[in-house]
């Protein structure tokens, strides 16, 4: 556990934490013990697919495959396997 000794030093160890290193106990003078844990915000489809040029064009053939009539249910999809399918 460390001792905070400014709003500066603070900031730095929070810009640090990450997936790996979410979680960052600390302590201020004269206002006692803290337990920081970082929880990564959900990203929409739509921000990944703007990072993602190959998810983007998978997206967009999907929508239009489903236009063309080409989607299926879940259980269309489901009636569509066998057993065989799930053997090893």
């Amino acid at each position: 556990m460390s001792e905070i000794q400014s709003v500066k030093e603070l900031m730095k160890c929070i810009s640090d934490m990450d997936s790996e290193n979410s979680v960052l106990q600390f302590t201020i003078p004269g206002k006692g013990k803290f337990t920081l844990v970082l929880q990564e915000e959900e990203r929409s489809i739509k921000s990944e697919a703007d990072e993602n040029p190959e998810l983007e064009q998978m997206l967009k053939e999907s929508k239009q495959q489903y236009k063309d009539g080409r989607g299926m249910t879940t259980k269309e999809l489901l009636k569509s396997f066998s057993k065989e399918d799930f053997k090893k």
